[in-house]
């Protein structure tokens, strides 16, 4: 596996936008001969682009996982799969208004794997700078974008498209020196269904999977937090300003990063002796400096309760916030616990916040 290359930062939202001069919009895609079980843009027939592909200048740091919100078809054929393709970019081009499709690589029900974005193949092919995409505002420049067909809310992908996904997972991570501990949701990062409750209840053992056959044993890290920044606005940015109410700094809790969040962060920063970040990063340090000093169990009550009772509502454990630790809330974490392989004990350890906030830990690996 290629070493991770260290993700660039810089002001003014360098990481969303930033581009090198290559372009990815090439007159035609190229068959990879690395990975010929990828379907290409123009074996499939996707349209030219609407404007230039540009390639990101930072590195790529995760991948994101999607469900398209589409029926759940029981046609498995590659003439579904291909139809897809296209309906998937009439709409992204036609109706969003972007350049192209949105995600660098699209999944089938039936299994197969197409490519998104025209140039993302070819970027995989060699592990360079990935195509700037629009599957989610924020993260465009530095995660790789995986779409799968279907909706996922209460039903769960068929094996077809997982064991695809996983082999996809596995390539993406290889050819860019990613770990199966850097993949996410996207609703870890914006406010959305997506991926849907069942799908995402049973990422940890994905991961797993997509471990094992990477060859990692472990975590080399206790915790992989999501690095969320001024350009993110999710559920997981709620808990952020939850915790920071509990630290006295007055914001609503509406899941957006906006100025007043960005403030309160950054001189959150500055009065633990952590470096400041530019874009008002949640950082490691940061996160456990806001999540180490609440314990919160059975019994306790305020900000940081209705953190976690908003958190596990939108992960579908039946949680209603009231601000009140209550037996309901102590058997959700509990499960949230035994979901990720912690002790099931019903406190709200810096691992347990971890895995509530859409982070990934080492326990969930054994």
């Amino acid at each position: 596996m290629r070493t991770r290359r260290a993700v660039l930062k810089g002001g003014l939202g360098i990481a969303a936008t930033a581009m090198i001069g290559g372009t990815a919009a090439t007159a035609h895609a190229v068959p990879s001969a690395t990975f010929p079980w990828i379907i290409d843009c123009d074996s499939w027939g996707a349209r030219p682009p609407a404007g230039a592909l540009p390639l990101s200048a930072i590195a790529t740091n995760k991948i994101i996982l999607h469900h398209m919100a589409f029926p759940n078809v029981t046609d498995y054929s590659r003439e579904q799969a291909i139809k897809l393709a296209r309906d998937c970019q009439d709409l992204h081009m036609d109706r969003n208004g972007w350049s192209d499709t949105g995600q660098h690589f699209t999944i089938s029900r039936g299994g197969y794997v197409l490519e998104g974005r025209r140039g993302s193949l070819a970027q995989l092919d060699t592990g360079g700078n990935q195509v700037i995409s629009a599957h989610c505002p924020g993260e465009n420049g530095r995660a790789i974008g995986i779409e799968n067909e279907g909706t996922y809310i209460t039903e769960l992908p068929p094996d077809a498209l997982l064991e695809s996904m996983v082999k996809l997972c596995v390539a993406v991570c290889e050819q860019y020196g990613l770990h199966a501990w850097d993949i996410f949701g996207h609703w870890d990062f914006r406010h959305t269904q997506c991926p849907g409750i069942a799908f995402y209840g049973i990422f940890p053992k994905v991961r797993r999977k997509i471990a094992r056959k990477l060859g990692e044993a472990t975590m080399d890290e206790e915790r992989r937090w999501p690095d969320l920044w001024r350009f993110v606005n999710s559920p997981s940015v709620i808990t952020v300003q939850y915790l920071l109410n509990v630290q006295g700094y007055p914001l609503a809790p509406d899941g957006a990063f906006g100025p007043a969040t960005v403030a309160a962060v950054q001189d959150w920063q500055a009065r633990n002796g952590i470096p400041v970040d530019v874009d008002a990063t949640l950082t490691p340090p940061t996160w456990r400096s806001l999540v180490e000093p609440v314990p919160v169990r059975l019994g306790d009550s305020g900000p940081a309760v209705s953190a976690i009772q908003t958190m596990l509502a939108t992960k579908g454990f039946g949680t209603t916030v009231t601000g009140a630790f209550d037996g309901v809330t102590e058997v959700a974490v509990r499960k949230l616990q035994r979901l990720h392989r912690l002790p099931a004990d019903g406190v709200m350890s810096p691992s347990t916040w971890c895995a509530l906030v859409g982070g990934i830990v080492r326990e969930s690996f054994r």
